[in-house]
């Protein structure tokens, strides 16, 4: 079907159905209207009758003696008098006769059966069962038109005459459907008239449109030759687009260019990408100048250094970005300014913090011609930090081997050595002097010993890690509700902030709980004397952060590498193994543990745990399948 084609059915039907919805909601509205003007005309020829019945039993009554205790004469005498009255015979008839809609109309007593009626078949009868024309009113508009244009039903409209408060005689007032049809059936043929008229000339202007909407094509179709022109190899293929019409001609020019289009935007896309992933892997500070001094590129740690938003920055000039109030800003204004190169300057900032700058100029070799400029700000703390952090890791890794070494060489002799224990005491069982207390410490002392050992031997053993993808904030709520109850035992207050989005890291929840519960326990114990320890979850450059502060007496600086070093401890009952352990459940997640700490305000350790690559809110987070660990373990 050429497009021409669809383009006139496409606006024929469009006009069409908005003809044919706008006449539906006339017809809907016109049946309303028709069913509401016969309910009320209906409603005022019952009330009439009424009223003429009221007059025919004054009439008829009077004077008429009737025994209150003989309700079958009182209707005998009610009967006469309504069907002796002219009056009402010629209200009831003339209101069958002049109404459009009125099928009969019947005065029943209370007991239903008919006294009068416009129809002779009903007197003496019981009143047919029949709806009330209130349920016609209150359907929707769909179930109104099936029912008019069903089968024949008759509705009833009822007004009662009381007599004394109880139920006395009822007027009702017949009205059929199928004479509501006659009410609107001139109005609905005009609309149907309107409606296929709509139409005819839809499709007229549907023909001349398409005509004056298909004549620019062939000009387009040009413009798009001029801007995507065969290649030689096609030229076959060009002589195939002759035999199609101009629209089928210009899609098919549209489609080259969309997909030139898309495999460029593809490719720019992934070079993006890249770009941002390496971007944000650099520890450094990374921002791209154009020649008019506007940033365009900036890297995810450039707003540390200048402690602005990274979504801020772009776009701005750098002398909107270089405070000058502060000395990294001053000293990279003053090198835009100038235009001075800088190469590799060390400025300490206020906090004390040494940064390590650089500003190049590019320019065009050839015109000298400024392109931008690149700045570089590198962090020479963080080295450091990494440098000791490689030195811990290493200095761990070392302990292990050696510990798995003495372990495995220690042992032995200790087993034969409880042995020959064994069968000394049983030699000397008899013996209650000095020899069998010194067998008894040398027992103990044995014992310690292998305890010690086989605490080397566990702490040297490969982990086998249950990695699970869990929200770390599940996981630190179980260590505080663990830790609560024997933190109010220390007069310790436990303040805790976690974040309100999930943060899903793929973790070993009992590990991770234990690491957690050893530094709890430690910042605990560093108020003797009670105090607050806060614990933060949040996220810091796709990691999680978890910080756990204390109000203690705080570290020495001369010990504070030690910390992390198994077997050495401060406290007198400590046993050095707690922070070594949540140093290498850290390292087995590739993740840190940081730790900052003044004498006399405080330690605040910061674990650092990176975060797993899934989206937020699209995915199924599968239960953690995790132990309750009753109290907390050193």
């Amino acid at each position: 079907m050429r497009l021409k084609t669809k383009l006139v059915l496409a606006i024929t039907g469009l006009v069409f159905l908005i003809a044919g919805l706008l006449s539906l909601v006339y017809v809907s509205h016109l049946v309303d209207a028709a069913i509401q003007q016969s309910y009320d005309s209906n409603r005022m020829i019952a009330s009439f009758v009424r009223s003429a019945l009221q007059n025919a039993l004054e009439t008829g009554l009077k004077d008429q003696v009737v025994d209150p205790n003989n309700p079958a004469a009182l209707n005998e005498l009610v009967a006469e008098a309504i069907r002796n009255s002219t009056v009402l015979q010629t209200t009831m008839n003339s209101a069958t006769m002049y109404s459009v809609t009125t099928l009969d109309v019947s005065i029943a007593d209370a007991q239903s059966r008919i006294v009068v009626s416009t129809n002779p078949a009903f007197v003496d009868k019981l009143m047919p069962v029949r709806q009330n024309y209130g349920q016609l009113l209150a359907i929707d508009p769909l179930t109104k038109m099936r029912e008019i244009y069903g089968p024949a039903k008759v509705f009833d409209i009822v007004v009662p005459q009381d007599r004394n408060g109880m139920p006395f005689l009822s007027v009702h007032v017949g009205v059929e459907t199928h004479l509501l049809q006659h009410v609107y059936e001139p109005s609905l043929k005009e609309a149907f008239t309107l409606m296929a008229f709509a139409a005819g000339t839809a499709l007229i202007a549907a023909f001349l449109l398409s005509n004056l909407a298909l004549r620019p094509l062939e000009e387009i179709s040009m413009q798009l030759d001029f801007w995507n022109p065969l290649p030689v190899s096609t030229a076959n293929e060009g002589s195939v687009e002759q035999e199609l019409d101009t629209a089928e001609r210009v899609s098919t020019k549209i489609e080259q260019i969309g997909q030139r289009m898309r495999n460029v935007e593809e490719v720019f896309s992934a070079l993006k990408e890249n770009l941002n992933q390496i971007l944000g892997n650099l520890q450094d500070g990374i921002l791209l100048f154009t020649g008019d001094g506007r940033a365009v590129l900036v890297s995810e740690a450039a707003h540390r250094f200048l402690n602005i938003d990274k979504d801020n920055i772009l776009g701005l000039h750098a002398s909107e970005i270089f405070d000058r109030s502060t000395v990294l800003g001053r000293t990279l204004r003053e090198a835009f300014d100038a235009g001075v190169t800088l190469v590799q300057e060390e400025v300490q900032t206020e906090t004390g913090r040494r940064i390590q700058a650089s500003v190049d100029f590019i320019y065009d070799d050839r015109t000298k011609t400024g392109f931008g400029a690149l700045v570089t700000l590198h962090d020479l703390e963080s080295v450091e930090e990494i440098e000791s952090e490689l030195e811990l890791s290493r200095r761990m890794a070392a302990i292990g081997r050696l510990t798995a070494g003495v372990g495995h060489e220690v042992k032995n002799p200790i087993n034969a050595i409880v042995v020959h224990l064994e069968l000394l005491k049983n030699k000397l069982a008899g013996d209650h002097g000095p020899s069998s207390r010194h067998l008894e410490v040398i027992e103990a002392e044995i014992h310690r010993l292998d305890r010690v050992v086989q605490t080397l031997v566990d702490f040297s053993r490969p982990v086998e890690l249950q990695l699970r993808e869990q929200d770390l904030r599940t996981v630190i709520g179980d260590v505080l509700a663990l830790a609560e109850e024997e933190l109010s035992t220390r007069n310790v207050r436990l303040v805790s902030q976690l974040p309100a989005t999930p943060m899903i890291a793929n973790v070993d929840a009992d590990l991770l709980k234990q690491a957690a519960i050893n530094v709890i326990q430690n910042g605990a114990q560093a108020m003797p004397d009670g105090g607050t320890l806060r614990v933060t979850l949040a996220e810091e450059r796709k990691l999680a952060v978890l910080r756990i502060a204390d109000e203690g007496v705080g570290i020495p600086p001369e010990i504070r590498e030690k910390i992390f070093d198994l077997y050495f401890t401060t406290k007198s009952g400590g046993s050095g193994i707690g922070l070594a352990m949540t140093y290498r459940i850290l390292q087995l997640h590739h993740g840190s543990v940081d730790v900052q700490s003044k004498r006399g305000r405080g330690t605040e350790f910061s674990l650092r745990i990176p975060l797993a690559a899934t989206e937020w809110g699209r995915r199924h987070l599968q239960p953690a399948n995790v132990e309750e660990t009753k109290g907390l373990e050193t």
